[in-house]
This record gives structure tokens, sequence and C-alpha cells, in this order.
């Protein structure tokens, strides 16, 4: 049985995020599959989530004050979609008093839970309330379709039926401008910021191409029928767009860092109105290729400069496959040396592959324009992976500019002067992980 998956977030000018963490982690142990938006989340991008993750409902943390409003502002930007059977709840210690929830429940708030409430009753009544809420959307957006189509290919795969699937087809309009999409994997080891460097990878998309339409599937670790804490969104800032569609997956026991229904998600958005299609596994180890049972172009392997020994970089498979590696948070005290490590485990593989730093969370950082001109160079002849290639588990085949080999010097190369390049590309300063 597929699990129950609902949103989490605290509004815009609310920075109280300790509560809400505490309370996912109970959702999670009750086998509930949480997506957390994070804090700081306006009601847009609050709706333009739920309906991509297609949730049964949306919990909100407020402890800021303004819960009156910003709770029924969010109960009718979803009824204005036509999203309303996707439910709200949420609370806000002291905060919200008897009267303020009276008010919310009038104005559709589905429940408000009070001080003192026990986690577990909470856990409950989402568990009981929320479990197979969707209905038929009489007037559904190309994203409601999509997100839609995507649930219920997990949701066979949950139920064991993977190999009775329909015909698989095209969800959103016109295919995109190019006839194909560049479908891009990343992967890496965990805290080596992959989520952060694809934000601003997105932000550099969206600037260089505004008619460009990407598509994220993002991973996180659970185990089957446990609850899962699918927390991308969290730190991705950039990538609340329209011209994003994101969604979360759950490994749900899968070893490898993809879920069992990685490759026919990934293929169906692939064969969907994107440009660019990006994919990311959960934090992997010394595993090989983790995209062997998707359809991927091109692969990108993130790495953390405190690796180890070099003894455990000879370990590391994915050095060995990957097209493109990227050493990020190369501003540590470590990074020069591992760059120069990892060029001589390169030239042992006898490929073309290319290597990059960065620092993702630095302000127009020039190794992320330079990865962002690989991604775009990639797309020049992109295949579009065919429904054989998704059913088969098949790796797609590679194409687009060859890449050229490490050079010699990467992290001087990358101090060199390219601002004219970043012009046009800044982004807010953050205080987040690289």
């Amino acid at each position: 049985m597929a699990p129950v998956r609902i949103l989490t977030a605290v509004p815009i000018c609310d920075g109280h995020d300790s509560a809400i963490n505490t309370i996912n982690l109970e959702f999670i142990r009750h086998g509930i599959e949480v997506v957390y938006l994070g804090y700081h989340r306006k009601v847009e991008d609050i709706v333009r989530t739920a309906i991509q993750e297609d949730v049964g409902a949306i919990g909100i943390s407020s402890y800021n004050g303004g819960h009156v409003e910003f709770f029924s502002e969010v109960v009718r930007a979803l009824k204005h979609k036509g999203a309303d059977d996707i439910k709200i709840f949420g609370g806000g210690g002291g905060t919200i008093t008897q009267a303020d929830a009276a008010a919310m429940e009038r104005n559709g708030v589905d429940r408000i839970f009070f001080a003192g409430t026990a986690l577990s009753d909470m856990a409950d009544f989402v568990r009981e309330n929320y479990r197979n809420t969707h209905r038929r959307r009489a007037k559904a957006t190309a994203d409601m379709k999509l997100a839609r189509a995507l649930t219920e290919i997990e949701d066979r795969y949950a139920k064991g039926k993977s190999g009775k699937r329909p015909a698989a087809k095209k969800i959103r309009g016109q295919k995109s401008r190019g006839g194909h999409s560049t479908v891009i994997g990343f992967t890496g080891p965990g805290g080596a910021g992959k989520t952060t460097l694809i934000d601003e990878l997105v932000l550099r998309l969206l600037q260089r191409d505004r008619k460009a339409k990407i598509a994220i599937l993002s991973h996180d670790p659970s185990v089957v029928g446990e609850g899962a804490l699918l927390g991308d969104r969290a730190t991705m800032i950039n990538s609340q767009d329209d011209r994003i569609f994101m969604r979360s997956m759950a490994t749900r026991g899968q070893a490898g860092g993809l879920s069992p229904a990685t490759g026919e998600c990934l293929a169906l958005l692939a064969r969907s109105d994107f440009d660019y299609v990006i994919l990311e596994t959960v934090g992997t180890g010394q595993e090989a290729m983790p995209f062997r049972d998707a359809v991927v172009q091109k692969t990108v392997l993130v790495m953390n400069p405190d690796y180890g020994s070099r003894l455990q970089l000879q370990k590391i498979v994915m050095l060995d496959l990957a097209d493109l590696i990227v050493v990020n948070k190369s501003d540590q005290d470590r990074a020069r040396t591992a760059v120069s490590e990892i060029e001589q485990r390169m030239r042992q593989n006898k490929r073309e592959q290319r290597l990059l730093s960065t620092v993702a969370k630095r302000h127009r950082d020039p190794g992320v324009d330079e990865l962002c001109d690989w991604i775009m160079d990639s797309g020049t002849n992109a295949v579009v992976p065919s429904r054989a290639d998704a059913s088969r588990g098949a790796t797609g085949k590679r194409s687009g500019k060859r890449v050229e080999k490490a050079r010699k010097n990467p992290s001087t190369a990358l101090r060199s002067a390219q601002d004219n390049r970043a012009t046009g590309h800044a982004t807010q300063t953050r205080g987040r992980k690289s």
C-alpha cells in the first residue's frame, strides 16, 4: 500500500521551524511521507508545491501571527486552482486561540491542533483522514495531470503491479521547443551540496533562456512501509518558479539512490514539455552507477573535498563512469589537494571526462557558470528516451558534444576572471549549505 503523502511548510515572515521539524519526524515514524517546503514560504509556493507533489493535505505551522488570513488565503488559492480536494491542517502552539481556530475552520481549514496535543494523535489523524483523498478534478491543469500520472506510477510499484502499466503517454501540451529533453543525472555523497548546486544551476538556466521549462526529480531515502522526509525543496530558493516542475520521491526500500518507479517516472518527464530534466539521487557512497535503472544522457558526480584518504578515492566507482565531476565547497582548505588527487584518479580512466570546482553557495560562482555552459552544450543533440528504454531500465544513449579532458589545473582556471559571463546571473547570497 502506498503511504500517506502530505506537505508541510512555515508561512512567509515566520522563521520558527523547530516545532515543524519535530512534528515531521513523528509523522515519518508513523509511515507518512512528508514533503517539507521549509520556512518563510509564500501562499503561491505552497499551493504550487502541493499540486506538483500531489499530496493529500498541507500542514502549516504558524507561530508569528497572521494565521487566520494566511491559512484562509491558502484555502482560497487551492479552490481557485481547482485543487480544493487538498485539505489544510496546522497549528501554532499558544498563538492560535480557540476563536481563531473556529474562524479558520469556517473558512475551510480542516483541523487546528493546539498546544498539548500528543504528537502521536496528530500522526493518527493524518493517517486516518488523508489517505486516498484524491478526486478527479473538473479542470485539471497540465501540472495536475502530470502530478497525478506520476502518483499512479508510484502507486502501481507500491502495489507490486509495475508490469501491468497502461501505455505511457505525454502529459503536458507541446513538446519542448527543441523537440527533446536534456536529461542530466546528479549523484554524490550526502552533504556534498547537490541540491544547492542544482538550485543555482536552475537559476542560470532560467535566466539564460526565458522560455525554458525544467523538471526536477529528487530522491530521499526510506524503507518499505515506512515514511520519509522529502526535504530537498526546503533548500531550493530559485526553483520556486512556475517554469519549474519538481517532484520528490522516496526510495521505498530500494538501494542505489533511486526509487523502484524512477525509470518510468523519468521517462514520462522526458517525453513531456520540458527542455531540461534533472534527476538527483539520494546521498550515495562507493556504489556503482546509480542511473543503471533510469534513462540519463549525462551524469554528474558531486563531491566534497573531504572524502578521506586517497585509498577511499580509489574505491569510488562513479569516478570511472561520470561524465563530469564537480568538487563542490572548493573554498575549503583541502580543496586544492582534492582537485589534484581527483585529476590523477581521472587520468587512470583513460576516457574523456571533465572536472570543475564550485562553491554553490557563493554569489555568481564561476564554476557553476561553467556547469551551466556544459549542461546547455550537452542538450545540443539530446535523445528522448523511448518507452522501451524505460520499461527495460536501460541507460539512454549518450550524445551531444564530447566534453574535454580534465584540465591540468582547473582550480586555477576557475579562479580566472569570468565576471562578464556571470553578468545577469546574480543571486541572493544565502547562508545555507554549499
